[in-house]
């Protein structure tokens, strides 16, 4: 476990690294571990270096780890495609879900975490590209899902997420997040009150933190290369 808490130190100074040369607020941003495929050992022994949030992208692994450790009051966020069979687990087990993309998901939610109490905090999922295999919101439709969600009582809209095509280059990468920032300011120029953008992973965090993220979704970075899973 030693490579693993090495990795977590490594990360958290490149995101502080990148908070103060893009003059952001120190703290400003958040880590997400993202610990799909790992043990919960390994989450463990980061909980114990002072991460407290992790994401995971399958219901049902999920659900195994957070029994396993349920000894420690961590935060977790569900950062994969929504099944609409899964949604009674996701509403009623996480803290956040980052990929609403469709009202069907998002009444849902609503409705099976109503027996939790309080909101679940949610982000809309935006596609900024074309392929057709990638989830997401097209911008257009963004203000109608918005409209939508903020009739429902157990959702708490929070902000917007984005998986950018992979590329190289700094500048490249930091043309696709200026795009969801432009959004997510747009939105709260109009009376949104949104605080989160959840973007940026391993390769290009430091992109993601110039163009404004407050969280980002590492996984690589701390864990190494994962497992291929389908669960």
């Amino acid at each position: 476990m030693a490579d693993l808490i090495a990795n977590f130190h490594t990360v958290l100074q490149r995101i502080r690294a990148a908070e103060q040369k893009y003059n952001r607020l120190s703290g400003s941003v958040s880590l997400l571990a993202v610990s799909k495929t790992h043990t919960p050992e390994q989450i463990l022994t980061l909980n114990d270096a002072g991460q407290q949030s992790f994401g995971e992208n399958y219901v049902k692994e999920a659900l195994v780890k957070l029994s396993a450790v349920a000894q420690k009051q961590l935060t977790w966020h569900f950062i994969g495609p929504i099944q609409t069979n899964k949604t009674k687990d996701i509403a009623q087990n996480f803290s956040w879900v980052h990929t609403v993309c469709r009202i069907t998901e998002a009444e849902h939610l609503s409705r099976f975490r109503a027996s939790v109490g309080e909101p679940l905090n949610i982000c809309i999922q935006i596609k900024l590209d074309n392929n057709p295999r990638k989830s997401g919101v097209a911008l257009k439709d963004v203000p109608a899902l918005i409209t939508a969600i903020k009739t429902l009582p157990y959702l708490r809209l929070r902000g917007l997420m984005t998986l950018p095509p992979y590329v190289e280059g700094f500048e490249e990468q930091r043309k696709y997040f200026s795009l969801l920032r432009a959004l997510f300011e747009q939105l709260n120029q109009q009376g949104e009150t949104l605080d989160t953008l959840s973007m940026g992973m391993t390769h290009d965090l430091e992109a993601a933190v110039a163009e404004g993220a407050t969280i980002v979704r590492i996984g690589t970075g701390l864990f190494g290369p994962r497992k291929v899973t389908t669960s």
